[in-house]
Formats: C-alpha cells, sequence, structure tokens
C-alpha cells in the first residue's frame, strides 16, 4: 500500500460547494477520494497526448447487427490489428442490436486510429473510447 501524503488546499467556497455536490451525485463518501481520481484522471489525459505513449483502451460499441457486411468488417478489423486487439466480447441487447466492448493495447495513437476505423464504420450506432493509464 503506498504510504498517503497530507496536503490542504485553499479553494473558493462557491467551487467546494459545487465540487461537494458533485461528489455527492457521483456517490463519493470523501474529498480525498475524488481529488485523487480527478488527478488520475489528468494524469491519464496527458499519458494520451503523446501519441507514441504506451497504452490500453476499452471502445464499447453498440451496432445494427443486420446492417449489410458490418459483422465481416468488424471481424476483419480485429483480425488486422491482432497486436493492439486483447480481445472482444459481443452480447446481443435485442433482436437488431448488438453490444460489443474490446480491449485494446499499443501506442495511444494507434488505439485512437483503431477505434476510429470501427466507430466510422456504417451501422456504428454508439460507440465511446475509454482511455486508461498502464502507469497509475
Amino acid at each position: 500500500m503506498p504510504t498517503l501524503a497530507r496536503t490542504t488546499l485553499a479553494i473558493d467556497s462557491k467551487l467546494l460547494k459545487d465540487f461537494d455536490e458533485w461528489m455527492a451525485r457521483r456517490g463519493y463518501s470523501n474529498r480525498s477520494e475524488a481529488v485523487r481520481d480527478l488527478i488520475r484522471e489528468a494524469l491519464t489525459q496527458e499519458e494520451w497526448a503523446d501519441p507514441k505513449a504506451e497504452a490500453v483502451a476499452v471502445l464499447s460499441i453498440i451496432y445494427d447487427h443486420d446492417s449489410r457486411a458490418l459483422s465481416k468488417e468488424l471481424t476483419a478489423v480485429q483480425h488486422e490489428e491482432f497486436h493492439s486487439i486483447i480481445c472482444s466480447q459481443h452480447v446481443h441487447l435485442d433482436h437488431h442490436r448488438c453490444l460489443e466492448v474490446i480491449l485494446m493495447r499499443g501506442t495511444a495513437q494507434r488505439l485512437r486510429n483503431v477505434a476510429n476505423a470501427i466507430i466510422t464504420m456504417r451501422g456504428v450506432h454508439a460507440a465511446q473510447l475509454t482511455p486508461l493509464s498502464k502507469k497509475l
């Protein structure tokens, strides 16, 4: 377990009130954990700003199962990008829509490129790339 260091912050009372409300909406029980998560998020964003940084990510997509050739295209990209795509999980949401979760690792730029290739396919209705840090 890492050693915790205590620090004091001076924060405008209105900003602190807004922060406490933000914490409550998300279910944080204390400010320390909320601030730690925000710091981790900022460091991950900075890490991903370097296109050559080694990173991991999750790409979640919802797509139309009946969309012409989309399943083949998705499989083809995953085969072409086998160095970047670790695995995927496919779930049927209903008769026409599927959810696919794709775990990836590689450089930040490579993962963005792979995600964009998938997100822009015809028949993909929703997509979210979640960048994660390998360092934290």
